[in-house]
């Protein structure tokens, strides 16, 4: 059985590496990790596009194999350096003190073998440090005999656990394949072609040829794409029973009058959303929607005329932000566009006006209740706030409507206790200014319906953005901070974005380093060089994208990154004298932050040094510089977001991205695509090749492994797109998939309970 445990067939000790190596458990398990690829006996593998600080496997041969002798502070000691080459690169091994004597014995010139380890990076070269090794030394040889058949499967690996082990453990199991129970429906199967699901795991693990693995890559795939949209179709299904009370615009009402005093007029985008919206909200089962949209492209004004149309029909609406910060700003332009109209019951209030509340974790007792007690008697018609709002003693006379801001921000948890705050499930309109491709919104938000605003507003300007190599180049970094002056003395403020707090509490939070986690000083902002990238974590109120993939790459792993409160130091005295410095994070008491963004709003300083707080929301159209400091250390998609601050009015906004990177790496080739393109959705097609599938399907909210081992979301959208067909097509036929058994068995153990609880939450 594929379930059975991997302790009984592998032994305990190999279970257990494999458990907490690769959490890997069950035969299952195993016969789903698949190769990441195939080494053709007789043709070398490719160096040249190395990943630095990934867990490789290699199949060349040995160029040259040198001896060292060196004098250390123990004596004495060798070093051994191997070159290795595939005719396309070399790559250089190092082995030190008693680890050189195996291989200065086995790997001699012309010598073929498989090398595993992970890529690092000294003096500009890529190196393996210590790489196991597996000679290949030609046909009837048992450690070449191992790999059945001319093609061998490299396994992703990892230190403890290397690829040709992997293969070994994968022999002892492959027997039990015949036991698997297979999900696709036969029809199914037999109307596409696709080969059965025993086969296709042999296939895929010890194939002969190379269409052996195409047959095994397509069935595959068409598993984990077809079982994933069964759980998503399940889903709408399921939504599509619950009864909501439609919410109908009223006309003459509250919505009419804000639209009349609007001192522009809305774009065709935003005109035809609103239209699917309101179409949404006049149904009586509950809206679940996706509104996606460039950063700037007017969202907000979007979701606050929805917001309206549910007051005008008696309801309450909701907006869930994911900072104080950004709840403090959505309340403020709120009550700023409503003007009168969000003066409900109050002296002046307009004809139709309701009440705009704000509710906060740090607001004071007061305010609070009176908030509480306005959203209880319905005398609130519109809450803004964060996660505060889903308290148990937080009450609503009747929620028709909750927007969620920035959904990547909230677990699925949150945003269920938020629904459940309605008397009949509420309508759901989730907003991101992160732009999704087609099939990822098809895969992760499968159980809402999308709509996308692409067109900008009238008024935004361009912004040019440019890498600065401060460690290459540091003359580069002292003319960014020349330009910040010169925005500035043209009246003009700007941002400096750092990935780290910087006092001793935030070390363990963001850093990890505890004191050592200080910023080193010495030759100051004004030499350039001490305010390049270092390396690190992030904020402490999260910085959206999570520690980067880029995390740790480089030689520089060691040196702490740039923090908010030492660079806003450093800047004051040296190249930013003269100007007014403010700082701005996530650790402020929220009335401060509150003051410090009024402040920089009104023009009152010049300069802002902070963390991502400011990546969502935060509108100043008088900031036209942004420098981000430790640029490496961000995602592609959240650098675009922090690099949407500027450029917001009618002057040009200018991005500038510091690393210290070397030209070479992947984190330079990352930064060097959001430098090349303003377009979001070109972007996030970049920041997803780059990524893990895993991230993409909320692994942080499901807490589980990705269920995708084979599908890539970019590269396979055509059977993304004909498996949410079919899924759907079974669904609306067999609901509860009684008839489709294997599919159901398939489903549980896909989506465990977890999951599958992660999905029920939508």
């Amino acid at each position: 059985m594929l379930s059975e445990p991997l302790r009984k067939v592998l032994g305990p000790a190999t279970a257990k590496v494999m458990a907490e190596a690769l959490d890997l458990h069950t035969v299952g398990d195993l016969l789903h990790h698949y190769p990441r690829r195939y080494a053709e006996r007789g043709e070398l593998t490719t160096l040249a596009d190395l990943p630095l600080d990934e867990h490789v496997t290699v199949v060349a041969q040995v160029a040259d194999a040198r001896l060292h002798t060196y004098n250390g502070p123990r004596g004495r000691g060798q070093r051994l350096e191997v070159t290795i080459t595939d005719g396309s690169g070399r790559l250089r091994l190092v082995f030190f003190g008693k680890g050189v004597h195996k291989p200065h014995k086995e790997l001699l010139p012309g010598t073929r073998a498989m090398f595993a380890g992970k890529v690092s990076l000294f003096n500009r070269r890529l190196q393996l440090a210590h790489p196991a090794y597996e000679p290949l030394r030609g046909d009837g040889d048992p450690a070449v005999d191992a790999w059945a058949g001319a093609l061998i499967p490299l396994y992703p690996a990892t230190t403890k656990l290397e690829s040709w082990k992997i293969a070994k453990a994968v022999d002892a199991v492959l027997p039990r394949v015949h036991d698997a129970v297979d999900p696709l429906p036969a029809a199914l199967r037999e109307g596409r072609g696709l080969a059965d699901l025993p086969d296709a795991l042999h296939r895929i693990h010890r194939p002969r040829t190379k269409a052996d693995i195409a047959a095994a890559r397509e069935r595959l795939k068409w598993d984990e794409a077809f079982v994933l949209q069964v759980a998503l179709a399940r889903r709408r299904y399921a939504d599509a029973q619950l009864p909501a009370v439609p919410r109908r615009p009223v006309p003459g009402g509250l919505l009419d009058a804000f639209d009349a005093r609007l001192p522009f007029t809305l774009t065709d985008g935003q005109r035809t959303v609103s239209k699917e919206i309101f179409d949404d909200l006049a149904t009586d089962h509950p809206m679940h929607r996706l509104l996606q949209g460039e950063v700037g492209s007017g969202k907000t004004m979007v979701a606050l005329r929805a917001m309206l149309a549910v007051v005008d029909a008696g309801g309450q609406a909701a907006m869930l932000a994911p900072t104080e910060v950004l709840a403090q700003q959505h309340h403020r332009s709120i009550t700023e566009m409503m003007g009168d109209l969000a003066q409900g019951g109050m002296l002046g209030g307009a004809e139709h006006a309701t009440k705009v509340v704000l509710l906060t974790g740090s607001m004071g007792a007061a305010a609070r209740r009176q908030a509480l007690l306005d959203l209880a008697t319905g005398e609130a018609g519109v809450v803004v706030g964060t996660h505060a709002l889903i308290e148990d003693k937080v009450r609503f006379h009747d929620l028709g409507l909750v927007v969620v801001d920035e959904q990547h921000r909230f677990g699925v948890e949150q945003r269920d206790a938020l629904r459940g705050k309605g008397k009949q499930p509420p309508h759901l309109l989730v907003m991101t200014a992160t732009p999704i491709p087609r099939t990822v919104a098809m895969t992760v938000f499968g159980d809402l319906e999308t709509s996308v605003l692409d067109q900008l507003p009238a008024g935004r300007s361009p912004i040019a953005t440019h890498v600065v190599p401060a460690r290459d180049k540091p003359h580069f970094l002292s003319r960014a901070w020349e330009r910040v002056r010169e925005e500035v003395e043209g009246g003009h403020q700007a941002y400096v974005v750092c990935p780290r707090i910087g006092d001793d509490e935030d070390e363990q939070g963001a850093g990890g380093k505890g004191a050592a986690g200080k910023s080193r000083g010495g030759r100051g902002a004004r030499a350039g060089a001490d305010t390049a990238g270092y390396g690190g974590g992030h904020d402490a109120e999260g910085a959206g994208d999570g520690p980067d993939e880029g995390a740790g790459e480089g030689a520089d792993e060691k040196r702490p990154p740039l923090a908010v409160t030492e660079v806003a130091e450093q800047l004051a005295r040296g190249p930013l004298a003269g100007l007014r410095v403010e700082v701005l994070h996530g650790r402020m008491h929220p009335d401060d932050k509150d003051a410090v963004m009024r402040r920089f709003a009104r023009g009152e300083a010049d300069v802002l040094v902070a963390t991502t707080v400011i990546e969502v929301g935060v509108n100043v159209p008088n900031a036209t510089a942004m420098v981000i400091m430790d640029a490496d250390r961000f995602g592609v998609s959240q650098l675009h977001q922090l690099r949407g601050r500027v450029g917001r009015g009618s002057a040009p906004g200018l991005c500038l991205l510091v690393t210290d990177m070397p030209e070479a790496t992947p984190a330079r080739q990352r930064l060097a695509a959001v430098a090349a393109t303003l377009d979001g959705f070109e972007l996030s097609r970049i920041d997803l090749e780059q990524r893990r599938e895993g991230d993409v399907l909320g692994q942080a909210q499901s807490g589980v492994r990705s269920s995708l081992r084979m599908l890539t979301v970019i590269e396979d959208e055509e059977v993304i797109a004909a498996a949410r067909a079919e899924a759907t097509a079974v669904v609306a036929d067999d609901p509860e998939l009684e008839r489709h058994p294997e599919l159901r068995t398939a489903l549980d153990a896909l989506l465990d309970a977890e999951r599958e609880r992660y999905l029920e939450k939508g």
